[in-house]
């Protein structure tokens, strides 16, 4: 079985060589869609295009974060790529399997042999606090043990899918990817339409037992205020598509004490229980 995840980035290096790593060794092959970084981003993936990394390419920034531009990309991509199931996923993140006797690769083989066409992930936040606030580093992972759960709905993280046959949509949907979207296909798989939280199909059967999924949103303060207040996001997408993520001011942002998040010990032990629906980097909500 192929499965394929479809990264997302701009100016990810602390980030890339830990997440190709890991999937390096979960079985998984990766295609990057780099937004014009100026780190060594595309140079890590580089590095492993004779292993894992299946393809680079490069979506013109124009001097703003579009993310919906970026989330239609991936859907063409994903009717592009020969794969059994696909996933949309961020250089930032580490995915697992709900357990650890299974590979990412070999847990989403099963759930295909029973059935299934859509996995949701828990998401676990991971966060720098106010007794240890610098983990921009390579070894952040090792470092940075505090996480909460997080979860404004459920499911909340529904990424990774099977590979879908391309429908006729019908005149009025094909009208609306001719004048809205400008492409003459209506893939198969949508993902824009809740920023690429939930995908949606025809016939999608989610498994019923959420896989994880680790969230190294920020390292520190500095990079909370680097990847946030000093980012240009696209006006239109502001308040449907970031909320404070494009609105908050570096004086907003501060780190939880160690007290308020739960200390992380092996991926098994991550506990779910009572998830947060707002996250504790910011100290207002929108």
């Amino acid at each position: 079985m192929r499965i394929v995840a479809i990264l997302a980035s701009y100016n990810e290096g602390r980030f890339m060589r830990a997440c190709l790593e890991h999937y390096l060794q979960q079985g998984i092959e990766v295609y990057l869609l780099d937004n014009e970084s100026t780190d060594d981003t595309v140079d890590i993936a580089q590095e492993y295009s004779n292993q894992h990394v299946i393809g680079i390419e490069t979506i013109p920034r124009g001097g703003l974060y579009q993310w919906n531009k970026i989330l239609l990309r991936k859907e063409v991509i994903a009717d592009q790529i020969k794969a059994d199931w696909l996933m949309h996923a961020d250089p930032d993140e580490i995915r697992v399997a709900p357990n650890s006797s299974e590979t990412l690769a070999e847990a989403i083989a099963r759930v295909d042999g029973e059935g299934y066409n859509a996995i949701n992930f828990m998401e676990y936040t991971f966060l720098p606090v106010h007794e240890s606030d610098d983990h921009d580093h390579p070894d952040f992972q090792k470092t940075m043990r505090w996480y909460y759960p997080f979860s404004p709905r459920h499911p909340h993280r529904l990424n990774a899918w099977k590979r879908q046959p391309q429908r006729w949509p019908g005149l009025k949907s094909f009208a609306r990817e001719v004048l809205r979207h400008r492409r003459w296909t209506a893939p198969s798989v949508d993902l824009h339409s809740t920023g690429g939280h939930l995908v949606d199909f025809p016939g999608i059967k989610p498994y019923p037992d959420d896989f994880k999924l680790k969230h190294y949103i920020v390292l520190s303060l500095g990079h909370a205020i680097q990847k946030y207040v000093k980012k240009d996001f696209a006006p239109e997408e502001i308040d449907n598509l970031h909320g404070w993520r494009a609105t908050a001011a570096a004086h907003d942002f501060s780190l939880p004490s160690q007290n308020d998040m739960r200390v992380y010990t092996t991926d098994d032990d991550l506990d779910a229980s009572h998830p947060l629906a707002e996250h504790l980097l910011v100290s207002r909500t929108h």
